[in-house]
């Protein structure tokens, strides 16, 4: 950055696009709720002002004050010198257009499982007869909570290792006001889960392997780790997941799981469990679909590992 760029610089309009043009030189990552810098330094110039993302170009030319100015660069510097992604910065991200507070205890949202959730999970369930669901490695608690207001009967269990995680979930159950239906609870996997049983069972587990975690851009390294490593090429808590959810699904029930670039790995070590791979109009792949019955009928194959 130059000695005092604010110099130059007047209004809205003016930062936002001397932002973007820092973070292109910078050779910024997108990827955490914005696909350009343009969006990106709209997003932290708006924040730094208190203004709502749908402001009106009216006030696009509106002068910063001093103090003002002084906000946004603050936030520009430590996303382009310390490229921390944008939603830690403001601590709020967006998922199933609706807003979740997040720092770096969770992933930031960004599941195209939003897409299965604003279709209520159709044509592979019946909303009306779900009842009990689970969001496994919830982070946050978006999946979960995003079904509680999806499946605005439903009981949604949320349910991580990570008790810092949890901490963050709760919040988010507070903010949205479903805590009489939406339980956190701290467990590995099912560990703590004995004799529960859900109609639908969603996840987005750690995935990556070892060596797409050493390729990662720098801003993934301001995500926990935990939420994101695992080992056996990515499948080590997905093969757990394969192997144990079938004792927690109801007879209709399914199992929606996010596993990324782990996707053909896992086909590869399950040639015979007949996967759904499903598609997504926003983008988005590496998600499979299970039903009840399939997971029973390869149990012996989960439980081997392959």
């Amino acid at each position: 950055m130059t000695d005092d760029p604010a110099a130059h610089l007047r209004t809205v309009r003016d930062f936002i696009r001397w932002g973007a043009s820092r973070m292109n030189a910078a050779d910024l990552h997108f990827g955490h709720g914005t696909v350009d810098a343009i969006d990106e330094s709209a997003a932290l110039v708006l924040h730094a002002l208190h203004l709502p993302a749908d402001l009106h170009h009216a006030y696009f030319e509106a002068a910063l004050t001093p103090d003002e100015k002084a906000a946004v660069l603050a936030l520009f510097a430590r996303r382009i010198d310390a490229r921390v992604p944008a939603p830690y910065l403001t601590q709020r991200a967006w998922f199933c257009g609706l807003p979740y507070y997040v720092d770096e205890r969770v992933l930031i949202p960004r599941s195209p499982i939003a897409e299965l959730i604003e279709a209520r999970f159709q044509p592979w369930l019946e909303p009306e007869h779900v009842t009990a669901i689970l969001d496994l490695c919830t982070g946050s608690g978006c999946i979960g909570i995003a079904c509680a207001h999806a499946f605005p009967e439903a009981e949604v269990d949320l349910v991580d290792i990570s008790a810092d995680a949890l901490e963050v979930a709760r919040i988010n159950i507070g903010d949205h006001g479903v805590g009489e239906r939406v339980t956190a609870i701290r467990s590995d996997l099912f560990a703590g889960l004995a004799g529960r049983c859900y109609d639908l069972i969603v996840s987005n587990p750690p995935y990556v392997g070892a060596e797409e975690m050493a390729g990662l851009p720098p801003e993934y390294a301001h995500e926990p780790a935990l939420a994101l490593a695992a080992a056996d090429d990515g499948l080590a808590v997905v093969l757990a997941i394969l192997r144990d959810a079938p004792a927690h699904l109801s007879a209709h029930g399914v199992l929606v799981v996010e596993v990324g670039n782990s996707q053909h790995a896992l086909a590869e070590r399950f040639p015979q469990v007949p996967f759904l791979w499903l598609e997504f109009e926003r983008g988005g792949d590496g998600v499979f679909l299970l039903t009840a019955r399939q997971l029973r009928e390869h149990a012996a194959n989960f439980a081997a590992g392959v």
